[in-house]
């Protein structure tokens, strides 16, 4: 098979898939579990319980706050402690629901058997019933953005989806939950698939997968071709060079169909593509094949001091330092923790923040890792825009933020910028290229929200 990737910038940092072999354990039930609001893009979701309260795992919470919103469920069986806040990935304190434990009790109707529910089987599976049942679920995109899945699959009227690309490529260097999920659930990811696309009304799809994940390459290429020889559905398993950020989903576009995706309002559907990760095609199957709510998901935690790094299916609300507990403990020494991998996640204030939907790893750097080399003066040797996989000069770009010229940076197009790092990881004087580049993203996203407003 072909390898192919995107053509525009990119960087390939150091592998650590420290994890690659570990095999997924089921995590151990928190004592307390914390459900933050906004775990997704959009409004937040409001409470529709109180105080006092009893739930089982299952249990609605929260209902969707607007039409770009999801609701979220309980993990957990117990009573509802509190609604208050708490510190959650981001830093900021933020309403959350807060459940003491007790025991493990299901609602009624969540199928939990192991038996694989086919399409061919659900003639009521119509492209409106499974988006209701998505909606329903309160299934978002689980690698890392949080945008509520159905949304995806009612596209503007403008736009006409002709595939479903399946990002499987996971190009973070540390994690390795995706892998696990393809490799331990192939079948209902392949399912999930066909929902999606009959959701879309397309019968193309591609899976697109690193080709440092040979083995996930050949199983899912084997039941595709044994699947559907003989099917109303294209699926084809597309290998991707190692390059960051091949999981951008413009990048994925680029590299599996060969568009590029214009610059902002414009997305992948635009140019006919509808990109679900893969996580996220499992979670699909689960809520509309299995009645089930999305309130866990596969997560890696990792770090190469850690005694016992692993993969582990963590029920949503859990404390993050459960799961490092369970990989033994933090390290001695100074760490920085990550909600994330080391390219675009978020340092933790707290390990005491809990799992969400879109937890796909806790990593756990050292000091020496960690610890940012002192910034020198730029020494004009446009690494930084050879790296840069939206085409952007980030050199440019992070100036004039630096100087709070909005006009200029809203003029070279920085709303464009995916926020990757790859600008910040290649160059050579250390700058903090990144950071400025986000204060300016968000000051003229502001200017424009405004803007747009009068």
């Amino acid at each position: 098979m072909k390898i192919k990737t995107f053509r525009i910038g990119g960087v390939h940092p150091e592998e650590n898939k420290l994890t690659h072999e570990v095999e997924t354990k089921v995590a151990a039930l928190p004592k307390q579990a914390i459900f933050p609001l906004s775990q997704h893009i959009g409004a937040p979701a409001k409470p529709v319980v109180a105080k006092g309260d009893k739930v089982k795992v299952g249990t609605l919470l929260a209902e969707a706050g607007g039409f770009v919103s999801a609701p979220i469920y309980s993990s957990v069986s117990g009573t509802v402690f509190k609604i208050d806040t708490a510190i959650d990935a981001t830093g900021y304190r933020k309403p959350v629901i807060i459940i003491n434990v007790e025991g493990d009790e299901w609602e009624e109707g969540i199928d939990r058997s192991d038996k694989l529910e086919i399409l061919a089987d659900h003639p009521e599976l119509t492209p409106e019933e499974i988006v209701e049942r998505i909606k329903k679920a309160g299934v978002t995109g689980m690698g890392g953005a949080g945008f509520p899945t159905f949304i995806k699959l009612c596209p503007p009227p403008t736009a006409k989806a002709e595939c479903v690309i399946i990002n499987a490529v996971e190009c973070e260097p540390y994690i390795t939950a995706d892998y696990r999920l393809m490799m331990e659930h192939a079948d209902e990811i392949l399912v999930g698939l066909e929902l999606l696309m009959t959701a879309a009304k397309v019968e193309t799809g591609y899976i697109g997968i690193e080709d440092n994940k040979p083995k996930a390459i050949e199983l899912l290429d084997r039941k595709c071709r044994e699947k559907y020889a003989s099917s109303k559905f294209n699926v084809e398993v597309v290998p991707l060079a190692k390059k960051y950020p091949q999981g951008g989903e413009k990048q994925l576009v680029d590299a599996v169909i060969r568009r590029q995706v214009p610059a902002p309002p414009a997305i992948p559907v635009n140019v006919g593509a509808i990109v679900q990760n893969v996580g996220t095609a499992y979670a699909v199957y689960e809520a509309v094949m299995k009645n089930k709510p999305l309130f866990e998901r596969y997560t890696t935690v990792t770090g190469k001091q850690l005694s016992n790094p692993g993969n582990f299916l963590v029920r949503m609300g859990t404390p993050m330092k459960d799961l490092i507990d369970a990989c033994g403990g933090l390290p001695e020494g100074d760490n920085k923790i990550l909600a994330g991998g080391p390219m675009m996640g978020k340092a933790l204030t707290s390990v005491e923040v809990p799992v969400c939907k879109g937890t796909n790893s806790v990593t756990i750097l050292t000091d020496d890792d960690a610890r940012r080399k002192e910034a020198q003066p730029c020494i004009r040797c446009a690494k930084c825009v050879s790296a840069c996989p939206m085409g952007l000069e980030p050199y440019l770009l992070a100036t004039c933020s630096n100087l709070k010229n909005w006009e200029k940076v809203e003029a070279e197009d920085i709303t464009s910028c995916i926020e990757c790092g790859s600008c910040q990881f290649t160059c050579p004087a250390h700058r903090p290229l990144l950071d400025n580049i986000r204060l300016g993203k968000s000051t003229v996203m502001g200017i424009i929200r405004a803007r747009n407003a009068k």
